[in-house]
């Protein structure tokens, strides 16, 4: 349990670390989500899920 909290503290920084280098960005990339089509955006987020479980996966083996 610990490894997931420290996990989701790592989006956050690396997220809250976007969005203070890059604020402009930030938003276009927030402007662009809500343009693009829910299937899309799920596609992308399972893709996204399972290769961040394989990477997990390898690393933790």
């Amino acid at each position: 349990m610990s490894d997931f909290i420290v996990a989701i503290g790592l989006v956050l920084a690396i997220e809250g670390l976007i969005f203070a280098a890059f604020p402009g960005a930030a938003k276009r990339l927030a402007a662009n989500a809500l343009e693009t089509p829910d299937t899309s955006l799920r596609i992308a987020g399972v893709v996204s899920a399972l290769i961040g479980v394989v990477i997990v996966w390898l690393v933790r083996g």
